[in-house]
């Protein structure tokens, strides 16, 4: 019996013409999803799926700063400015959302007209940082004390205090804490005559000739920021 000639594409049973041994049709380019099968679902889209996760808390969007709250970042760090109306409101909510751990308050001249207030905050589960500012009247410098929020803010308060005269209504002890008693002024505020040498000599010779014995003396130098007539009427 003559032998059959092989067919160049075998097929199996089952399988279309054309296509390749044991294997289905593939769809085409472009072409419309079979029909009875759901189309491909996004992450977290499908049943039993999660939500996206929101903000956590203690994260710096995860709670209302408050009605007229700025809200901007520097350095890879949040930063929220309020009026001073609302600065124990804005501490509250902060503590309240995770961020307690008070770091330090100081204040920034920011003349001519108001003095800056900033405190930074730690938030220990999160590891998120805040910084909070306020702007207070230069001519009146007072803010509502926040030691009623942070019990550590006390010292700073009272720093603040005395180096840039910023009155903390409510602290329950606000006098100096690092100047000497009868000290003047407010020596980290910008217009502060820097004038330790010019008011109280320095033991010690301090140029040459001073000392007695050495090249003549040259002209004496004001220290940086101290007028230039600032003590004639002592040499006087």
């Amino acid at each position: 019996m003559p032998d059959r000639p092989e067919s160049p594409n075998p097929a199996t049973p089952g399988s279309e013409p054309g296509s390749v041994s044991g294997s289905a049709p593939g769809p085409e380019i472009g072409s419309a999803p079979v029909s009875g099968s759901a189309p491909a679902s996004s992450p977290g889209s499908g049943p039993g799926s999660k939500p996206a996760p929101g903000p956590t808390p203690g994260s710096a969007l995860g709670f209302a700063y408050g009605e007229g709250a700025r809200v901007s970042e520097s350095f890879g760090q949040i930063t929220v400015d309020v009026d001073p109306d609302g600065w124990l409101g804005l501490l509250e909510s902060a503590r309240a959302e995770g961020y307690e751990f008070f770091d330090w308050l100081t204040a920034v001249d920011e003349p001519p007209d108001a003095f800056a207030v900033v405190a930074h905050l730690f938030a220990p589960v999160s590891r998120a940082h805040l910084l909070l500012r306020t702007r207070v009247p230069r001519a009146d410098p007072r803010l509502p004390s926040a030691v009623g929020v942070f019990r550590g803010a006390d010292w700073h308060e009272r720093e603040t205090f005395e180096m840039f005269g910023v009155v903390f209504e409510g602290h329950p002890n606000l006098v100096p804490l690092l100047l000497p008693e009868g000290f003047e002024g407010f020596p980290l505020r910008k217009d502060f005559v820097l004038a330790a040498r010019v008011a109280k000599a320095w033991p010690g010779a301090k140029e040459p000739g001073e000392s007695g014995h050495g090249s003549p003396s040259r002209r004496k130098t004001l220290p940086p920021g101290v007028p230039a007539d600032w003590g004639r009427e002592r040499d006087d």
